[in-house]
């Protein structure tokens, strides 16, 4: 037996992209912490541009920058979810969100060693 088909599902490349493009909207304009590795991400492409160090370093700069950005939207689209599902407060629920907000301090960390390294290479 077929499993019942979603509205979303199939749809154009065209309305993909646009609801993926909306999801970043939406997170930029209700989270705070997404603004603030936003801007991170900003003075880090600056100082690669100013550094110039190299493809590779470069590469590693997107990277990261690429993949805390998408935790940060993670850990937010799992907050959402979970708040509307099961607004009232419920320990495991804690941990999920904890765990989360772990991921996004983790890829935060090694982004900004990688950082530290990239600038150290450069200047030395």
């Amino acid at each position: 037996m077929d499993a019942p088909r979603s509205a979303f599902k199939n749809r154009p490349f065209r309305a993909r992209l646009g609801f993926a493009a909306a999801g970043i909207r939406i997170v930029a304009a209700r989270e705070k912490s997404f603004r603030t590795q936003l801007a991170f991400a900003v003075g880090a492409a600056a100082a690669g541009a100013l550094l110039r160090p190299g493809w590779l370093w470069c590469a590693l700069l997107v990277l990261t920058i690429a993949l805390v950005l998408a935790l940060e939207m993670v850990n937010a689209a799992l907050e959402y979810l979970i708040d509307q599902v099961h607004p009232s407060h419920a320990r495991e629920i804690g941990h999920a969100k904890d765990a989360a907000a772990g991921a996004v301090l983790l890829a935060s960390g090694a982004a900004a060693l990688i950082g530290a390294m990239m600038i150290a290479s450069t200047l030395l």
